[in-house]
């Protein structure tokens, strides 16, 4: 058997392996204090030349972060997903940190939630001279990197980098402002351990607030932060968007509505490729813990080089942020409707699919055979099938069946009650009748489809959405959202209208997550501006 051949060597790195970058960060760290995992990680270090070392050193002498950026190209972003670890690039670092200086009294401590390489906390270092500088990590890698950074840039003796939990972490009262500067961890939901869940509900409930369980990691850093500061202290944390709009977010924007006392909010555009190794709709939040604006500064940038100054933006009253359950569509300027134009809502009412609670039992097969055509509706249920569809979608018979019994099976004739009666018991032996979904029902067996739409829209995927005239009068399942005329319109009409948002919507309009997914949820969507009916 032939040997396999030896790996390329990665380009543009000082070293080739962990083992090599932990022995760099040891030989850049000097002699400092470390923590158990800290000494057992540098334990297994591989020796380094001294040219390598002297190497990095002048980098990060002038403005660099190799150790940083070696890490991001060891790990693939797949292997840094679990701890939320997507490093910040330069651009983003320096207007936060500008925004810090500007106009403000310098602190008397930085503190960085989520440390990575320590790129925040070099940068507030070197921006406040007379600082305390605090870095908090949960990996040992990444702390033995901001030892290693801290030091070089001569920051080391006033500089503590503590290997815990940002939530559970102890930070005395001072003389002085703190300074929170970061990037917490994106983390879901699913990943976060049943304790921290608990946590997040209890403390929040303290605060006479509510919290979600299926928030993020980023939520609960911006609750720990509401528990660690005093009045006057100020930051900026950078975050996927999604707080703004999802449910979950709610625990934030009430903390930024309350205690955090938010002051800008600068969203960036997913085009703008704000993380290298992650497609998302950032935002950067400016908070002034205990302030009370009447208005909020915001703002949306398409570029990373726009970011700086960290300013200006459209006031947006309080009043107005209190009374919203979305936020994005806030930080959008006031439009200028073209003549002729509106909003698609003004027209059509948006409403997501229905729920089937287990497509396995409410979607026809092997178990459902007997089944009469009349309770068999022919539905959307896969996005992909409006992908393929194009402009329009004329023939259903290919679409998968959706069962829809009614709620009175009375109102079926007596010749179909035994094929039904049968299904139900196969249902029950399948445990259709104990989901959320179905115990929420007027009857556990009837899914209640919504009537076909004119027009049918994914609203969630890594390209634009797809419009489909839906000719064939197909229903449809959460998967898709339907278009429902709210004023009389031709078929001509719509076959116009789903034409236009085919070729004019693109990912720009929605909201995109981390991971590279745009959505777009039914009022969203019914913020788009389409030809009105004379128009049409």
């Amino acid at each position: 058997m032939r040997a396999a051949a030896p790996k390329p060597p990665l380009p543009d790195l000082l070293v080739q392996t962990e083992a090599e970058l932990i022995g760099l960060a040891v030989a850049l760290a000097g002699r400092q204090r470390l923590s158990d995992p800290e000494r057992q990680l540098a334990a297994s270090a591989a020796k380094v030349g001294a040219d390598v070392v002297e190497k990095a050193a002048v980098a990060i002498a002038r403005g660099d972060d190799p150790l940083g950026d070696t890490f991001c190209t060891l790990r693939s972003p797949l292997q840094r997903r679990p701890s939320g670890a997507t490093y910040t690039p330069a651009a983003m670092v320096s207007a936060m940190t500008g925004w810090a200086a500007a106009g403000r009294e310098p602190p008397a401590r930085v503190v960085d939630p989520g440390a990575g390489s320590g790129r925040f906390v070099v940068a507030a270092g070197r921006a406040f001279s007379q600082a305390s500088l605090v870095a908090v990590e949960t990996d040992p890698l990444a702390a033995l990197l901001t030892r290693a950074h801290l030091r070089v840039a001569g920051l080391a003796d006033r500089s503590e980098v503590v290997l815990k939990d940002y939530r559970s972490l102890g930070l005395p009262r001072i003389d002085g402002r703190t300074l929170f500067l970061g990037n917490p961890p994106y983390v879901r939901h699913h990943q976060i351990d049943a304790a921290w869940k608990a946590w997040l509900s209890d403390t929040a409930g303290r605060l006479q607030l509510d919290a979600s369980q299926l928030a993020g990691l980023h939520v609960h850093f911006f609750l720990a932060t509401a528990l660690h500061g005093w009045a006057g202290d100020y930051g900026a944390f950078v975050t996927s968007s999604e707080w703004l709009d999802v449910n979950y977010g709610k625990l934030v924007r009430s903390l930024l509505l309350g205690p955090l006392g938010c002051k800008e909010i600068h969203l960036i555009e997913p085009a703008a490729l704000p993380f290298a190794d992650a497609a998302t709709t950032a935002v950067i939040t400016c908070f002034e813990i205990d302030s009370k604006p009447s208005a909020i500064r915001m703002r949306r940038v398409e570029s990373l080089g726009a970011l700086t100054p960290l300013a200006g933006g459209r006031p947006v009253k309080r009043q107005r942020l209190e009374s919203s359950q979305r936020w994005t569509q806030l930080t959008r300027p006031t439009r200028n409707v073209p003549d002729g134009y509106v909003e698609l809502g003004e027209i059509c009412r948006v409403h997501r699919g229905q729920v089937t609670g287990a497509n396995n039992v409410w979607i026809a097969g092997d178990h459902s055979l007997d089944l009469p055509p009349e309770v068999l509706f022919p539905s959307v249920t896969k996005a992909h099938e409006l992908f393929a569809a194009g402009t329009f979608l004329r023939d259903a018979s290919q679409l998968r069946r959706v069962i829809d019994l009614p709620a009175d099976l009375d109102e079926l004739p007596r010749r179909h009650r035994p094929a039904v009666e049968k299904f139900l018991r196969v249902a029950r032996a399948m445990d259709g009748h104990n989901g959320f979904i179905a115990s929420h029902r007027r009857a556990w067996w009837s899914v209640g489809l919504r009537n076909p739409a004119p027009i049918l829209a994914t609203y969630m995927a890594r390209r634009p959405p797809a419009f489909v005239r839906n000719v064939a009068a197909a229903r449809h399942i959460n998967v898709a959202h339907g278009l429902y005329p709210c004023i009389p319109m031709t078929d001509q009409m719509l076959d116009a209208l789903a034409l236009y948002l085919s070729t004019t919507i693109c990912v720009a309009d929605g909201r995109t997550y981390a991971g590279g997914l745009t959505k777009f949820e039914p009022k969203e969507m019914e913020r788009l501006l389409v030809p009105g009916p004379a128009l049409l």
